[in-house]
């Protein structure tokens, strides 16, 4: 029962949480991903599972912050396994898929209930075009390409408990880090994010005028990271400290009296730190720790989540060659 689109203001509660929870982007578990400089050398695999938790009451309403009144507090849980494999040494390709379950602490008489499911399937290659020695340190320069899309019927216009935008995506990075010789660097990204069309349970809509049609067109975007960090323990323990952003590039505000929707531009500011640490006595098997707090946006929550997980990296082509070679 969609009951969502006529409530009262006070029952209007969060924005479109799409970016945080798209894939290799808010999830923050690194693992050789898509949007970092780290590469993998040709025949090396690694296997990550991830656990993300969120939190908000909050969110802003156009540039007004308001506070979630009969839902109370939104939560979203996320499994995220990932795969990363190393084709040659300059190029490595990702696939992973997000299991996200939503719900609040107070569901508005059980009128708006969380939901849960598989989100968007996700691949992407990354190239290492520069990797040259300057100065004091190493200059790194990479360039990624991702495509994502929906996996299961999920509502994308039932919001905020919706996991997912319900559109493909097409995103275009690129990626410069400078690491010096001690182990610290800095970091930055820049990526297009190209959206389509989702498809929702209505025929009538409104985006700064009137839509008839069940199609919401999913506003572009430009996202944006800077990172420095650090690496410890002859170099097994990596700290690092971020700040994210996201702007769409068109959409409208949510509307008093109305709730969101896959239209809305959205725009968001975050700000973490995180950690990655390679255990010294199994060989490629890592833990990875973040955490990450909202501090400003448009159209969209404030929202703090941190995960954890487990990474492990072996070389498959070496280790059935040595398989063989023992019998």
């Amino acid at each position: 029962m969609r009951t969502l689109y006529f409530l009262n203001r006070k029952n209007i509660t969060a924005t479109f949480l799409h970016f945080l929870i798209a894939i290799f982007i808010g999830f923050q578990v690194k693992c050789q991903t898509p949007n970092d400089a780290l590469m993998m050398p040709a025949r090396n695999i690694c296997i990550l599972l991830g656990y993300d938790t969120g939190q908000f009451d909050r969110y802003w309403e156009g540039e007004r912050l308001r506070n979630n009144e009969t839902i109370a507090k939104v939560d979203r849980d996320v499994i995220m396994p990932m795969i990363a494999v190393g084709i040659v040494n300059d190029l490595n390709f990702f696939v992973g898929v997000p299991y996200v379950q939503t719900e609040s602490s107070e569901n508005n008489g059980g009128r708006l209930a969380g939901v849960n499911g598989f989100q968007d399937i996700g691949f992407a290659l990354k190239y290492k075009a520069l990797d040259k020695n300057i100065g004091i340190g190493q200059l790194r320069l990479l360039t990624s390409v991702g495509y994502s899309t929906p996996v299961s019927n999920y509502l994308s216009d039932y919001l905020p408990y919706s996991i997912g935008f319900g559109a493909p995506e097409f995103a275009l990075r690129g990626i410069a880090q400078y690491k010096l010789d001690k182990g610290f660097y800095i970091r930055g990204m820049l990526a297009h994010l190209w959206r389509g069309y989702a498809e929702v349970e209505r025929d009538y809509y409104y985006n700064n005028g009137s839509y008839y049609s069940s199609y919401m067109d999913v506003p572009n975007a430009w996202n944006f990271e800077g990172i420095v960090g650090n690496w410890f323990l002859n170099n097994t323990l990596k700290l690092e400290m971020n700040y994210n952003g996201l702007r769409s590039t068109s959409g409208d505000d949510i509307r008093a009296y109305n709730a969101a929707q896959p239209t809305n531009k959205v725009n968001t500011d975050r700000v973490g730190i995180s950690l990655q640490y390679y255990l010294p006595f199994i060989k490629g098997l890592g833990l990875v720790a973040y955490h990450n707090r909202t501090v400003d946006g448009l159209n969209s929550a404030k929202y703090n989540n941190t995960g954890a997980g487990l990474t492990y990296q072996f070389d498959f082509i070496n280790d059935k060659t040595d398989e063989a070679n023992a019998q």
